[in-house]
């Protein structure tokens, strides 16, 4: 599985609570593309939030998304880890 970091804008003013509600719409239907959400970091005074994910394709993450009510197009294959 690929390993994919997608990033949200407009969440300003968000908390974490609200992060965690939208986190978990992810995981509820995540299986039905084969994805799995790792976790998801939020900055709210910039209003971005940044989730990672594995997956078979950043569609695939892309289409969870749409599903959860978040879009996104602004997903990166992450190819390379350095520790």
């Amino acid at each position: 599985m690929a390993r994919f970091m997608d990033v949200h804008s407009g969440f300003v003013g968000v908390t974490a609570e609200q992060l965690s509600e939208a986190h978990a719409r992810d995981l509820a239907i995540e299986s039905g593309e084969g994805v799995h959400f790792e976790r998801a970091w939020l900055d709210p005074v910039a209003g971005k939030v940044f989730c990672l994910s594995t997956g078979p394709s950043k569609e695939a993450v892309m289409r969870i998304h749409a599903q959860a009510g978040h879009p996104t197009v602004e997903v990166y294959e992450l190819p390379i880890e350095v520790a």
